[in-house]
């Protein structure tokens, strides 16, 4: 994608929504092959509004409402790729998409090793997810180690904008399947360009913030968290790198890699539980080929270990930088 076309949709302020909207309005006038469906995604425009006006402009042929069947969904949508069309489904909420799990880890992850490369699925598969709405345990679910656990899926997740439009573009033209992760909590959000965001490849991360003492990794919503603690944490004399992976699967050892070697110390944040989640893998990764650069153990900040809880406690479960600030502090800094 052009550098001035990713500029275009971080100009002015923007919203991930609308830069979400964008991305698939321009697919569809791009590519006859690319169609839109899912719960409530036609003429309301989503749950969410995010394909608000696709179906009133494009037409209920390639933007329409499907059955409250998200398993259906995906199974359609696996049938139409193998003839040759683009689908991009919604999964109206994270923890809505468990209904499906069985088609796309059985099937949009195993067809092409399991046709020995003769059938492709270039197929989106949309989920809002993780908290920070005031949702409750159906509607805040961080389901990413689900999806980055099987063998076959991409999985990548934008923090803003910019990263949203030119990474739901690409999902869109990959011959493969790809699982995009929005989180929920940073669609209104408006956020102003500082006119130096480049366009990088959805597989990459992108170092958001340099500093020299650790390494902040995060992604999606905790990415803004991240960089609250970088900036909460200049006044206690630290330097906080801040990291945004962007892409979960596969995951982008030579950024995370070259961060840690500088700062020789790491903590991953995430909404999801503590236990088998997503942070548990990068913690390892990073320690099997950074083990002798790092003066500490890698942290991990994250939600607890229980169902997403009732609106009135979810600031007690989510990561904030006070406690992430707090974790850091049970490092001896001594190197």
């Amino acid at each position: 994608m052009a550098k001035n076309s990713a500029a275009a949709a971080d100009s002015a302020t923007v919203t991930m929504a609308s830069a979400l909207n964008r991305a698939m309005r321009e697919a569809l006038s791009e590519d006859s092959s690319v169609v839109i469906f899912g719960e409530d995604v036609g003429p309301l425009g989503g749950v969410f509004r995010i394909t608000d006006g696709l179906t009133r402009d494009f037409g209920e042929n390639r933007v329409w409402d499907s059955p409250l069947a998200e398993s259906g969904i995906i199974g359609t949508a696996i049938g139409m790729a193998m003839y040759g069309m683009r689908p991009i489904v919604e999964m109206q909420f994270d923890a809505f998409s468990y209904p499906a799990f069985e088609q796309v880890v059985s099937h949009v992850a195993k067809m092409h090793n399991r046709t020995r490369g003769a059938v492709r699925l270039p197929m989106v598969i949309r989920i809002p997810t993780s908290g920070g709405i005031g949702g409750v345990e159906h509607h805040s679910d961080s389901s990413e180690a689900y999806w980055t656990h099987t063998p076959g899926l991409t999985v990548v997740t934008p923090s803003n904008p910019a990263d949203a439009y030119s990474m739901l573009l690409e999902a869109i033209r990959s011959d493969d399947p790809v699982i995009f992760l929005e989180p929920k909590s940073r669609y209104w959000m408006k956020e102003k360009s500082e006119g130096n965001l480049e366009p990088l490849p959805m597989n990459r991360a992108r170092v958001v913030r340099e500093g020299t003492d650790v390494t902040l990794i995060a992604y999606g919503p905790t990415v803004s968290v991240a960089l609250e603690t970088a900036e909460l944490g200049t006044h206690e004399g630290l330097s906080v790198e801040v990291i945004d992976l962007r892409s979960l699967s596969p995951f982008d050892d030579e950024t995370v890699g070259a961060s840690v070697r500088k700062t020789h110390r790491a903590a991953v944040i995430h909404e999801a539980a503590q236990f088998g989640g997503y942070g548990a893998e990068v913690a390892a990764r990073v320690t099997e080929r950074e083990f002798y650069h790092l003066a500490a153990p890698i942290l991990r900040i994250t939600g607890a270990d229980t169902p997403f809880p009732a609106p009135l406690l979810e600031k007690f479960y989510l990561p904030n930088p006070e406690r992430i600030l707090d974790s850091l502090s049970t490092w001896q800094w001594e190197d």
